[in-house]
């Protein structure tokens, strides 16, 4: 038996992720880069081989215009300054001219129709919540009483509690007054937690806090 054969049942032998891999590229991959590629040549550019004059018509895809050249590029004195200035000029005064005055369109008021934007349509969709003005009405002697029922009992008198109780967002709330101990105590609970996450949930939140602090770097 020669050694060519105890070799080749050798390798029959070994599991397949020891055995060597080759590539190969595939017909498709050929045709794709090489024949799908190769295109003939156009009529109007091939090689003539006869001795009889012909010409090649070869005309561009448009007709050039004087918009195609920017004006940096045009000398002071070009004519085509002035072409560009005569045919804006004339646009300008045919879109003022067929425009559609403000008052005439549809549900604009008359008294103050270039301040106010058009009437909304009936069929738009109810609006998630309904417009409201802002209020400047608590005094000083009840922005103390805020003051005074978040430092006796932060726990019962929250931001939210204020807030409906005297008629105020709860972001002014907090600006009028600040309750550091309920501020350590909630940072202590989230701490708690924090350290309860998994270890997927502290690669995310590293992860979000290390893009958080490279945003303003390639500025």
């Amino acid at each position: 038996m020669s050694t060519s054969t105890l070799k080749l049942r050798h390798a029959s032998r070994l599991p397949r992720s020891l055995l060597p891999y080759q590539s190969a590229r595939h017909e498709s991959t050929t045709r794709r880069h090489k024949k799908m590629q190769t295109l003939p040549p156009s009529p109007s550019y091939a090689s003539n081989t006869t001795t009889s004059a012909h010409i090649i018509f070869n005309p561009p895809s448009s007709a050039p215009n004087v918009y195609h050249t920017p004006l940096k590029f045009l000398p002071k004195n070009d004519r085509r300054r002035q072409l560009y200035s005569a045919a804006m000029a004339s646009s300008t005064q045919t879109a003022l001219s067929t425009r559609t005055p403000i008052t005439a369109q549809t549900g604009t008021p008359l008294s103050v129709a270039s301040f106010l934007p058009p009437k909304p349509s009936a069929s738009l969709p109810p609006p998630v919540r309904m417009p409201y003005e802002k209020k400047y009405h608590l005094t000083d002697v009840e922005i103390a009483e805020i003051r005074s029922l978040r430092s006796s009992d932060p726990d019962l008198w929250t931001r939210e509690r204020l807030a409906e109780k005297f008629g105020c967002s709860q972001f002014f709330v907090g600006l009028v007054c600040k309750a550091p101990e309920k501020a350590k105590t909630v940072e202590r609970q989230h701490q708690e937690a924090r350290e309860r996450w998994g270890r997927r949930r502290k690669e995310a939140k590293e992860d979000r806090n290390m893009r958080r602090e490279t945003w303003g770097r390639d500025l």
